[in-house]
């Protein structure tokens, strides 16, 4: 047996008076231990610093719920669980709060604090001047035979981002979860990172090195459920009710997710407290500089149907959203609801959730249904126009747009080049169609989304066995250079697109018959600001395609998809410049005539 490490009562007593926080905290003389274990009768830390032995560190009650230990010869690097004693039943856990663990269903990890962020002031961008990457840290980049991508390898692929122009990189969960593989939303220890991707140094490293390359970092982070494997808080401290999970967990009907009895407890104060330390976590140690939250629908009601409100939920995303916005200002707090609630975007004072953006349904179903349409008969030019118009709260930039993400492209629903023309997937049918949604979202009002692979033509659905195609980046390297020059021109990098970035829209042209759309963006409006954007969703070359244009003058165009530098399967016999006729059209004052190519989107400007 190995003798206690606690130096005596008083100075174990000093410690924890002094001593504030849950789980390992490192200090200078040794490592403190605190948990939530209400039910418990007895707590005991275990580890390599007293030979595993249940007797040699036993918690004090703090006779809050809460057991503390101060153990003077424990460090980083010791691997540790906490002995929990209820009656009869003794059993060992991790620490709900470890920030590395051996693996999901290993030891905790005491993690050493202390990194060189090498003076790390990375400054978020306007959210009108993001272009969003999603992406997944397993199957990104893979070199050589491995299973699975880590930290360090999609560092390698930097480079390729920089060169495609996205300046945020929206990462999907990394929290440990079951076995190596997994999307990650099954989070089995909310605070700990996946040690198959690099743990916390990994990832410390990873947010460190892509705020040098330019790119800000937005976590994605499940809080509607957790779990459901592999999930050592499920009655943590042998309590529970019904069956269910215990003291982190509703035990009633408010349990049920589709990802099992498994909703936490939001009108626990302890559990409120750990859902709103983790998400300041991510900001305040990890650095980063937003959250997308998972599916926030199942925070805010029992299921899908939205009858059955949760209020506590609902008031723990506002207090977390307060939290991280009064920390950083800049950091963006991004909702998955997908059910058009504009109150999601409100601020807390309105009564709203206080969420800064939020997935737009209401882009990306209608632009997906009509780019994907097997006739061009099928196409709804009124979806387009009703997609590109649609806005929360009036503000443009409170909806992220997009034609993939991760639950776009999987679970009976694939990649748009496979949904276009699933034999081939890099027809000319299945270039053209694709690179017409990636250029709405580009110029639609919002901020843009992409899907790790959407440059790359990738096909298929998304699995977190594949790393992406990295072969296409040589053979279909011009889908790149597209995707390229529409980010420059919607982040006005050659200032001459500024009404890209601007909240207003008018859309000026609607021809269903032929299925063409046309419309202006713009901040402030004039030369130099207003953008016109007009889109050939029909298999059907027009000679002297005529639609209004807002002032008279010289019409440069900036951008068309039909280059054949993009592709060899692209005509590229687009109109270029436009010399406006003063004679009004579409209720503009002037009227434009183009040669306008099968599904095709062009971008035209006036120099200042």
């Amino acid at each position: 047996m190995a003798p206690s490490t606690l130096c005596g009562e008083s100075a174990a007593t000093n410690e924890q008076t002094q001593t504030a926080g849950m789980g390992p905290i490192v200090l200078d003389r040794g490592v403190a231990f605190r948990v939530w274990a209400p039910h418990a009768d007895r707590v005991s830390v275990v580890g390599d610093f007293n030979e595993w032995q249940s007797d040699a560190n036993e918690m004090t009650n703090e006779d809050n719920g809460h057991w503390f230990a101060f153990v003077e010869n424990a460090k980083p690097g010791d691997e540790y669980k906490y002995q929990i004693t209820r009656g009869e039943d003794v059993f060992t856990r991790i620490d709900p709060r470890v920030r590395k663990v051996t693996n999901s269903v290993g030891n905790g990890v005491i993690h050493d604090p202390n990194f060189d962020w090498q003076g790390d002031d990375f400054q978020m961008p306007a959210w009108n001047e993001l272009v969003i990457y999603e992406t997944h840290i397993g199957t990104f980049h893979r070199p050589g035979d491995s299973d699975v991508g880590t930290f360090a390898d999609y560092q390698h692929k930097f480079d390729h981002l920089k060169r495609l122009g996205v300046n945020a990189l929206q990462v999907m969960p990394i929290a440990e979860f079951a076995g190596d593989l997994s999307w990650g939303y099954n989070p089995a220890h909310p605070y700990a990172i996946e040690s198959a991707y690099g743990g916390p140094e990994g990832f410390k490293t990873f947010v460190r090195e892509a705020h040098k390359a330019g790119f800000a970092v937005i976590l994605d982070v499940v809080y509607n459920h957790f779990g459901p494997s592999d999930l050592d808080l499920w009655q943590f401290d042998g309590w529970s009710e019904n069956g269910k999970g215990g003291i982190y967990f509703y035990n009633d009907y408010r349990s049920d997710t589709p990802w099992g009895d498994t909703r936490p407890d939001y009108g626990r104060g302890e559990v409120r407290s750990y859902i709103r330390d983790n998400a300041m976590m991510w900001l305040k140690d990890y650095h980063v500089d937003g959250l997308r939250y998972d599916m926030t629908l199942y925070i805010r009601s029992v299921d899908a149907s939205g009858q059955q409100e949760i209020p506590e939920g609902w008031g723990l995303t506002q207090w977390v959203n307060r939290e991280i916005h009064g920390f950083k200002p800049s950091a963006i707090t991004i909702a998955e609801d997908l059910q058009n609630n504009a109150y999601l975007t409100k601020s807390d004072i309105e009564g709203g959730a206080g969420f800064s953006t939020q997935w737009d349904a209401k882009f990306v179903h209608p632009i997906r249904d009509v780019i994907t349409q097997p006739d061009d008969a099928g196409r709804d030019m009124n979806k387009v126009r009703d997609a590109l118009l649609h806005a929360y709260n009036g503000d443009a930039f409170q909806r992220v747009v997009y034609t993939e993400s991760h639950d776009e492209v999987a679970n009976g629903k694939s990649r748009v080049p496979s949904e276009v023309d699933e034999a081939d997937p890099d027809s000319y049918f299945a270039q053209k169609r694709s690179t017409l949604g990636i250029a709405l979202v580009m110029t639609a009002p919002g901020i843009p989304m992409l899907f790790q692979g959407q440059e790359l033509l990738q096909d298929g659905w998304f699995q977190d066995t594949e790393e992406l195609e990295w072969d296409n980046a040589e053979s279909l390297g011009g889908i790149s250079a597209l995707i390229s020059d529409l980010i420059a021109l919607r982040l006005n990098r050659n200032g001459c697109t500024k009404g890209l970035t601007g909240q207003h829209i008018d859309v000026v042209h609607v021809n269903h018959q032929d299925k063409v759309v046309a419309f202006v963006r713009r901040f402030d409006g004039g030369p130099g600001d207003d953008v016109v954007v007009i889109a050939n969703f029909a298999h059907q070359h027009f000679e002297n395609y005529e639609f209004g244009l807002p002032s008279q003058g010289t019409w440069k165009r900036r951008f068309s998809s039909d280059r054949e530098a993009y592709s060899d399967e692209f005509g590229g016999d687009a109109s270029g410049d436009i010399d406006a006729m003063p004679e009004g059209y579409d209720g503009q004052p002037c009227k434009g005539r183009i040669q306008l190519p099968p599904y095709t989107v062009l971008i035209y400007s006036q120099d200042a």
